[in-house]
């Protein structure tokens, strides 16, 4: 009987040779199948760019929004400063006496943009349909 122990038994490893293929599988599959979510913005209807239609000034409720977020209603070329808590039934009382208002949101390049939007969502809380973004002045 030969009790010898063999020496020429190769050890045991892992192969690794194919690692690399089945990492790029793993990678584009990945890649194919995942879906990113996709922020939708806020959801305006924006006309033409040369589009423009001459508005009778009783029918603008002009909506400022200076640069430390205060909102204020330009009436009759006075300033009236009004709180976002009581900017929709403002504005819903200014429908009601005309169903024809066009809201004209203005906003100082300096208010924040939070401020904005929360104004743009109360003016559509408020029932108002017609509502004109203007251009800020300055640079």
């Amino acid at each position: 009987m030969n009790l010898r122990k063999r020496t020429n038994r190769v050890p045991p490893e892992i192969p690794t040779s194919s690692m690399a293929d089945i990492a790029f599988l793993l990678i584009v599959f990945f890649l194919v199948s995942t879906t990113m979510n996709q922020d939708k913005g806020l959801s305006l209807h924006l006309p033409p760019v040369a589009e423009t239609k001459e508005v009778r000034e009783k029918n603008i409720c002009n909506v400022w929004i200076n640069d430390q977020d205060q909102i204020a209603f330009f009436e009759n070329d006075q300033l009236t400063m009004v709180a976002l808590a009581n900017l929709r039934t403002n504005i819903q009382q200014r429908l009601a006496a005309n169903e024809n208002l066009i809201v004209s949101l203005k906003a100082q390049r300096a208010s924040t943009y939070r401020m904005f939007v929360d104004v743009l969502d109360e003016l559509k809380l408020s029932g108002a349909t017609r509502i004109s973004i203007a251009e800020p002045e300055g640079g």
